[in-house]
């Protein structure tokens, strides 16, 4: 039987070593490689590509600080929304699950092209405002002269992009946790003489920490390597680490060595914080438990 089971991982096996470990040791090895090894004329190992990142500190500091930012925005919405699902009806949860998941159904660069074509100076957004007089009334309290509000092409617009693409990946796990309650502990909470508001911060909230765990690496994670939405919402002028990376191996910089280098340091990054989280999380449920 034993046997039987291990034949059953085989397909497994050879997926992960084809497309997961092979891909990472082959970017390993340009991350310590120069480019003289495309000459012909051997590998060369250095650490210059790592060395050279520190010319890159904005940008990792930028993609960082913006996808910190969406998964906080993510996470002030999706909470309330999952709790609100949980304590209603089937019926509201699956018309509400339906919605959420509306969105999904869709293209991710069609819907990053349709907020393009909201948030544009001329778009959808600002037709709006002037047809209802709120950029007449801005320039009159500032006594400025704008003929549109600039959304499109700012940080703003890629946190935007980030929290509309990634947000269904903040409820869902929350509001599976949630479902899963056992409401006896709410009860008996209440039985004990405690409010409302203690019951959430000493019994519900504990209890939803894995879910919120998993939503908030689940957004971090694409947030923080993302370059569709920084590109076609920021316009290059909020380049981030998936926007480096390209241009290290499809753009005019063209260095495949630093951006392997790039791509392995932001691996290591991203895997760190997922242990933190994980490790934080074991540690607050152990806490409910006792």
């Amino acid at each position: 039987m034993k046997n039987k089971r291990s034949l059953f991982a085989i397909p497994y096996v050879v997926w992960m070593a084809l497309f997961v470990v092979i891909p990472i040791v082959i970017m390993l090895v340009y991350s310590l490689t120069t480019a003289a090894s495309d000459a012909g004329e051997g590998l060369h190992l250095t650490f210059e590509n790592f060395t050279g990142m520190f010319d890159y500190v904005t940008v990792f500091g930028r993609s960082f600080w913006l996808a910190i930012i969406a998964t906080v925005v993510c996470l002030l919405i999706g909470y309330p929304v999952s709790y609100l699902m949980a304590k209603e009806g089937p019926g509201f949860q699956r018309v509400a699950m339906a919605l959420i998941m509306l969105p999904m159904w869709i293209n991710f660069l069609l819907r990053t092209y349709a907020w393009m074509s909201i948030l544009e100076n001329n778009g959808l957004l600002n037709q709006l405002f002037q047809k209802i007089g709120l950029i007449s009334l801005y320039n009159h309290i500032t006594g400025s002269d704008v003929e549109y509000f600039q959304m499109i092409r700012t940080p703003g617009a890629v946190v935007l992009g980030m929290v509309y693409n990634y947000l269904p990946f903040m409820i869902l796990p929350i509001y599976s946790v949630l479902c899963k309650m056992d409401n006896s502990l709410i009860e008996a909470a209440q039985d004990l003489g405690a409010g409302a508001g203690e019951v959430f911060r000493r019994v519900t909230l504990p209890l939803s920490l894995p879910g919120v765990l998993s939503g908030v690496t689940m957004v971090f994670v694409p947030s923080v390597s993302t370059f569709a939405i920084s590109r076609l919402l920021g316009g290059g002028t909020s380049m981030m680490l998936g926007d480096l990376i390209e241009n290290q191996f499809l753009g005019g910089a063209y260095n495949p060595h630093l951006g392997a280098a790039i791509s392995m340091v932001m691996m290591v990054i991203v895997l760190i914080c997922m242990l933190v989280m994980n490790h934080f999380g074991e540690g607050e449920e152990q806490a409910v438990m006792l």
